[in-house]
């Protein structure tokens, strides 16, 4: 893994992890962004800021491609990745595809359940060809 890429695998899983806090605290990811006292690294702020601008979308495809399972049913790791890897897809500039989906699976693994990987492959693999085509 180049030192590139280990850099952006650190900083979705510094995202990660202030989405978790503001998600704990009941508050919205720009709130927990503002509370910091050393500002995140630029990709940290427009992961955050992605998932927060397109949480109606994401969450509404999520849901649509998770037939039987209930956002407030699934794993709140599970449901934030995805909500993040949806910010990322639906951003055309952003990582190539198969990236997204990588990164999403291993923080997963990393962060969640057993069955957590092969559960967010599966969404977003559904949700993927309508965000990218190609």
């Amino acid at each position: 893994m180049s030192e590139d890429a280990a850099s952006r695998h650190q900083q979705r899983e510094r995202a990660l992890s202030l989405l978790y806090e503001a998600e704990l605290k009941g508050q919205s990811p720009h709130e927990v962004l503002e509370g910091l006292a050393v500002p995140p690294d630029a990709y940290v702020r427009t992961l955050l800021e992605g998932a927060e601008a397109t949480r109606a979308e994401a969450d509404r495809r999520i849901t649509d491609a998770a037939v039987g399972w209930p956002l407030d049913r699934m794993a709140v790791i599970d449901r934030l990745v995805l909500r993040m890897a949806v910010a990322e897809l639906l951003d055309q500039d952003g990582p190539p595809l198969a990236v997204v989906i990588d990164e999403a699976v291993e923080l997963v693994k990393a962060y969640s359940t057993d069955e957590s990987g092969s559960f967010v492959n599966g969404i977003l693999s559904a949700i993927a060809p309508a965000l990218r085509p190609g």
